[in-house]
């Protein structure tokens, strides 16, 4: 088991290495420029994400959908994945994968367009919908719309499911003393109660706890930095300064390039966000839409919540707090979020585990719905009881068990995720410029679209 180990684990730092940033990065600057930078309509794609509209077809409205979608999406990779960037390419990792969602936001509008320009309707009158249906109904691939669901439904039991209870045994037992079999039991409960109703259920929690967790974390982190106020400028040049000259910073973080800056704050970016992973539109195809570009602006603004404001108040409060306490070893790794954090009086440690806690619990739901929807696309629905079954069995296992190899494979199927969905937004970037130019270019969001 460790020889298998350690090779899912070269396999999968080869396929998050540069070829799979340059793609994803390529990927996200070329539909920027292709779709003339949609980033400008983001105060438009949140209004419209608050804009009910009960009379379009869809199974759940937009905020829902995208509830369910920054679900999955708001996780460990906000809080700790910060904390890594940071530790192996310096502050200037931050400004890396601050840009990265800003450009990330195109990639994440493109992805929800062709979830509506593609979905079905089942027989029983629901929308399904992601990648698998664009590469096989826009493209005709089935074969590698097959490969993306079976992808998907792998990953989904790892960074979905085991890894992020493991987190939530691992944070409660270190900080709290409570028991991995108890948190096993309980969260496993709160999984089961959710997801045995299905999308309505899930996409219903999420609408009510998404909002209460994003806002309270972004308040207390704007606590925090009110309470490193003078040292809130210096991190923010620190930041900007080490991204693009590291070595004009001096101190402990000298011996970090560009390069190395760019390296991993892009690839945790990414890894953030999941724009370009092929996740989000599975829930985006539930949705109550007039048309797909409204969809696809709900979509995009859910890069600009998860990394451009999320990822980026962890990085502020992180680096503030490295140049407000001198002791706090910035070179930790993934303990440098609770060092940083566990500096704040008061405030600092219950934040984080709030945050860790209830980030990796709706992720747990939000991967629910993907893993599946994937299955489904794969047997149907004979499957579907079985499956969440299983889901909740695993959400247990996962709180008890060391999950290295699990860890590894699921990291490597989430990677292979990306390879046909960007392939689907490369091949059919001639259906997003003129859905675009239809709905959005020519003032006609408000056109109901024909689903035949």
């Amino acid at each position: 088991m460790d020889k298998l180990n350690e090779l899912l684990t070269t396999v999968s730092d080869l396929m998050w290495g540069w070829p799979m940033i340059v793609l994803l990065l390529g990927t996200h600057i070329y539909l920027t420029l292709l779709l003339r930078f949609p980033q400008r309509h983001i105060l438009m794609a949140i209004r419209l994400t608050l804009t009910r509209d009960p009379s379009a077809s869809g199974d759940v409205s937009q905020f829902h959908s995208l509830a369910t979608a920054l679900a999955a999406t708001i996780g460990t990779g906000n809080i700790v994945g910060v904390a890594t960037a940071i530790a192996l390419g310096g502050p200037g990792a931050v400004m890396w994968c601050w840009l990265t969602g800003l450009f990330g936001i195109a990639t994440k509008y493109a992805e929800g367009l062709l979830a509506i320009k593609y979905r079905v309707k089942t027989s029983d009158g629901r929308m399904q919908g992601g990648p698998m249906y664009a590469l096989e109904r826009g493209l005709g691939w089935k074969w590698l719309a097959v490969l993306f669901a079976i992808f998907t439904a792998t990953a989904a039991f790892g960074l979905g499911n085991t890894v992020q209870a493991n987190a939530i045994a691992t944070v409660l037992s270190s900080s709290y003393g409570v028991s991995p079999y108890v948190t096993g039991l309980v969260i496993s409960a709160l999984t089961a109660a959710v997801i045995l109703g299905g999308v309505k259920s899930i996409a219903r929690v999420c609408g009510m706890f998404v909002p209460v967790m994003s806002i309270l974390y972004i308040v207390g982190c704007v606590a925090i930095l009110i309470i490193n106020s003078q040292y809130l400028w210096p991190a923010i040049k620190l930041i900007v300064t080490s991204a693009f000259n590291p070595q004009a910073v001096g101190g402990g973080f000298a011996g970090t390039t560009v390069i190395v800056a760019a390296r991993f704050g892009i690839a945790r970016g990414l890894f953030s966000n999941e724009s370009g992973m092929g996740s989000a539109p599975i829930a985006a195809a539930a949705a109550q839409t007039r048309n797909p570009v409204r969809q696809a602006l709900v979509s995009s603004s859910g890069t600009f919540w998860d990394t451009v404001v999320i990822c980026a108040l962890t990085g502020l409060v992180i680096v503030s707090s490295i140049i407000a306490y001198p002791d706090i070893d910035f070179s930790q790794g993934a303990t440098l979020t609770k060092a940083a954090f566990d500096k704040i009086p008061y405030i600092g440690e219950p934040l984080l585990s709030f945050g860790l806690l209830t980030f990796t619990f709706s992720t747990i739901l939000g991967w629910g719905y993907y893993g599946e929807r994937a299955i489904e696309y794969l047997c149907g629905q004979r499957l579907i009881v079985a499956y969440r079954t299983m889901w909740i069995v695993a959400t247990f296992a996962g709180s008890i068990v060391s999950l290295n190899l699990v860890w590894s494979l699921a990291d490597l199927m989430n990677g292979l995720m990306a390879i046909p969905n960007l392939i689907s937004l490369l091949c059919l970037s001639g259906i997003l410029v003129s859905e675009t130019r239809k709905y959005l270019w020519n003032n006609r969001l408000d056109e109901q679209m024909d689903e035949t």
